[in-house]
């Protein structure tokens, strides 16, 4: 994570896909286990940089492309996506893509490729992103491009509202002492906080 927090995959216009079960610059892994938190972290490291960052959700970025098809000014929209070094694409998976957007959709990863970096969280492995995208020829046509320079991050851990489910639980059974309490509430705070703080103290060790 410090590697990726000191953004030289950015500057080598690299990939991540964080993602359910998987290997390189994404983000994949079920929801709620902290992908948009890092995604975040990693934007503003980016950021702090210098560097232009762009984050939208994948439902959200559709629907404006589709809408600027319609209004005879996509050419722009996608000049302005591809002029980022880092877009970053949440959530993408949560809803299936129409086939016009999942068209469109596409063809901005592939005006990006080895243009700039992407990052893309996921709830879902890429062997079930047909199911989004609801063509394997195209799932397998995107994938070459986001692949081919990648870091995958593999985010399979207990989501924070479970850990926090988990932990209140646990309170109410066994009532812990206050020296204990002061750990179990620092580590709540740890688990469910943004990648913000986190990024900052990278960039100062970096």
């Amino acid at each position: 994570m410090l590697e990726l927090a000191r953004c030289e995959w950015v500057e080598r216009r690299e990939n991540v896909p964080m993602l359910k079960a998987c290997l390189r610059h994404d983000a994949l892994g079920p929801s709620g286990t902290g992908k948009t938190h890092i995604a975040l972290g990693l934007g503003l490291s980016a950021c702090q940089k210098g560097l232009s960052v762009g984050f939208v959700t994948a439902a959200a970025l559709v629907h404006e492309l589709m809408e600027a098809r319609d209004e005879r000014r996509l050419l722009r929209l996608q000049k302005q996506m591809v002029s980022h070094k880092l877009l970053i694409i949440d959530e993408l998976g949560f809803v299936p893509l129409s086939k016009t957007g999942a068209e469109l959709l596409f063809e901005l990863i592939s005006q990006r490729y080895e243009r700039g970096a992407t990052l893309i969280t996921s709830n879902l492995p890429f062997d079930e992103w047909t199911e989004t995208f609801g063509s394997e020829r195209l799932t397998g046509a995107l994938l070459d491009r986001l692949t081919h320079h990648v870091n995958i991050l593999e985010m399979n851990g207990e989501s924070i509202a479970s850990a926090r489910a988990r932990h209140a639980r646990t309170r109410r059974n066994h009532p812990p002492n206050r020296h204990s309490l002061a750990l179990t509430g620092q580590s709540i705070r740890a688990t469910a906080s943004s990648l913000t703080r986190a990024a900052a103290r990278m960039l100062a060790h970096a």
